[in-house]
């Protein structure tokens, strides 16, 4: 008898994740997959969705942001050289007749295309749009390749750190109203992270890609960070060493105050700007009382080039742990900071508008809100529909669309089976499934007597009503639900 021999862990991966994977449109007759690192969303899924992107919507106009959008592709010109190393994740479109595109990776450029080309000196706006990016996704920690980002940006020449301060606090806002559980934002300043390169012996032309390495802190270890530094990026080992002393500092106020008395950073101009700015922007979060959900970081980079001032990112410091529930790791739920000069790339003079703002990732904060749901066995109602009609008796048809137009013309939500004579049970218990809580039946009792029977699907009670009664008391039961 043969043998049998057990196969390595690596090849039982690789082939359980052949049998796993689902038909695509390379089998015969399969059904077609959506492309990698995207999905579609279910009518459950949208509507948590939409409830999550309504408190945030709401949160910007409370603070005073109009709406904006801006197309989904811009002339490649417009995205290259805005964004550094990760520039090589947008999406090239192909040439279709002399106008080289590219999916927008993010709404910041494209805001600042537009303030550039409108010569819009002053604007708080809001945006919620998809945007693109060709990385490699993990679906579980609610990376896509294509998600959706809620916007808020402040741009125009004010008094330092009053729109920073107010951007930090909408993000509080938004954080605690989702409900997600604990949350921390980080606050670092690109000037200080520069005077700090620059103190530690890091040659000018190497700032941005170090700053990208330190960027991937929260993902890897400092050892490996340390490593990449060195190993690729060209730096000095007792360079890394001395930014190693540096980004393992975090605090409050008090740690502000520190760096002011440290003799390498104090000695740089860049440095004390940025934590002039950063002790200003202190005494404002203090005043808005949610300084201590703050927390002054060096370690925190922002891998986007344009970012010229301070920097933020909200991590949460727990999932919304219920018993039982599964640790979900998402990395950063919000995150913005001043881009002072993004504009000034756009306009024909140099001519800049300042610019700070932030975004909400609401690809992660849905998978965080979805698990949840799922542990606690919520169930969400897909359809808003406030009244079934309904009859009992064959040949109503007529009668069930005279009904329902009238309800429809009162603005009131309605509903009935696209069927000329369905059975009462059906029609009773699509309502209980759907959770739909009103029920007008009509049949030839009730239009012999001029009246309509009005039943509660919760309690199952009935009572007959007049005709021309049958809006207002609809109505007059909706708004006491």
């Amino acid at each position: 008898m043969p043998q049998l021999r057990l196969l390595p862990r690596r090849a039982w991966a690789a082939l359980l994740s052949q049998l796993l994977r689902p038909p695509c449109a390379s089998s015969p007759g399969a059904v077609h997959c959506h492309s990698q690192g995207t999905r579609d969303l279910s009518p459950q899924q949208i509507v948590v969705r939409e409830k999550i992107l309504d408190l945030v919507v709401s949160c910007f106009k409370r603070h005073g942001a109009k709406g904006l959008d801006t197309p989904a592709f811009e002339l490649k010109e417009v995205l290259t050289e805005k964004y550094g190393e990760v520039s090589g994740l947008i999406y090239d479109l192909k040439d279709q007749g002399g106008e080289l595109l590219s999916l927008r990776y993010d709404l910041t450029v494209p805001f600042a295309r537009y303030l550039a080309m409108n010569k819009v000196k002053r604007m708080k706006r809001y945006h919620v749009g998809k945007v693109w990016r060709r990385e490699s996704p993990t679906m579980v920690q609610g990376r896509y390749r294509e998600f959706c980002q809620c916007d808020f940006d402040i741009a125009g020449q004010f008094d330092p750190m009053i729109p920073d301060a107010e951007c930090l606090k909408i993000m509080c806002e938004i954080l605690s109203g989702l409900q997600l559980g604990d949350f921390l934002i980080k606050v670092n300043d690109r000037r200080i992270m520069d005077g700090m390169f620059a103190v530690c012996g890091v040659p000018e032309s190497k700032f941005r890609a170090v700053g990208s390495s330190i960027d991937k802190l929260d993902k890897m270890s400092w050892k490996d960070v340390r490593h990449e530094m060195v190993a690729k990026k060209g730096l000095a080992p007792e360079v890394a060493d001395q930014i190693g002393d540096y980004v393992q500092c975090h605090g409050g106020v008090t740690l502000v105050e520190q760096m002011f008395q440290d003799p390498r950073l104090s000695q740089n101009k860049q440095a004390l700007e940025g934590l002039e700015d950063l002790k200003l922007l202190f005494e404002y979060l203090t005043l808005f009382g949610i300084s201590e959900k703050i927390s002054f970081d060096l370690s925190l980079a922002r891998g986007l080039d344009y970012y010229t001032g301070v920097i933020y990112e909200a991590i949460l410091l727990q999932s919304p742990a219920q018993a039982g529930e599964e640790h979900l790791s998402v990395g950063s739920v919000a995150a913005g900071g001043r881009y002072d000069r993004l504009v000034g790339m756009f306009d024909p003079k140099g001519h800049s508008v300042p610019c700070v703002g932030l975004s909400i990732g609401v690809e992660r904060i849905f998978s965080i809100v979805e698990q949840r749901m799922k542990t606690l066995g919520e169930r969400v109602r897909t359809t808003e529909t406030q009244v079934f009609v309904a009859t009992p008796q064959k040949n109503f048809l007529q009668e069930r669309l005279k009904l329902i137009a009238e309800l429809w013309d009162a603005g009131i939500k309605a509903e009935m089976l696209y069927k000329n004579n369905p059975k009462l049970l059906t029609q009773l218990h699509y309502c209980e499934n759907m959770g739909i809580p009103l029920v007008v039946i009509i049949g030839e009792q009730e239009l012999k007597e001029g009246v309509i029977k009005l039943r509660s699907v919760a309690s199952r009670e009935e009572v007959a009503i007049k005709r021309e009664n049958l809006v207002a008391e609809v109505q007059k039961r909706l708004s006491k639900s």
